[in-house]
């Protein structure tokens, strides 16, 4: 007599064990992907920076000169 796809014999339940493991493996992935997903958007939103602030982060990066951060100031100045 024909039995299930697999019967029921260990490679059934060996199948249906590595299913089970790969169906929690997969919505504890989805939730750890969701979660840091929302907090990097919330780490970013909200903050708003002056014209100022950039200036001194990038003049601290190295990215402009001291003459140009002086200069950045004194256009923002007035």
């Amino acid at each position: 007599m024909m039995g299930y796809m697999f019967g029921d014999s260990w490679l059934g339940m060996g199948f249906g064990f590595l299913l089970f493991i790969v169906f929690w493996g997969a919505v504890i992935w989805l939730i750890v992907w969701a979660v840091r997903r929302s907090t990097e958007r919330k780490g970013t939103e909200g903050t708003t920076q002056s014209a100022l602030d950039i200036a001194k982060i990038r003049y601290a990066k190295g990215e402009i000169t001291k003459e140009q951060f002086e200069q950045i100031k004194k256009d923002l100045s007035g």
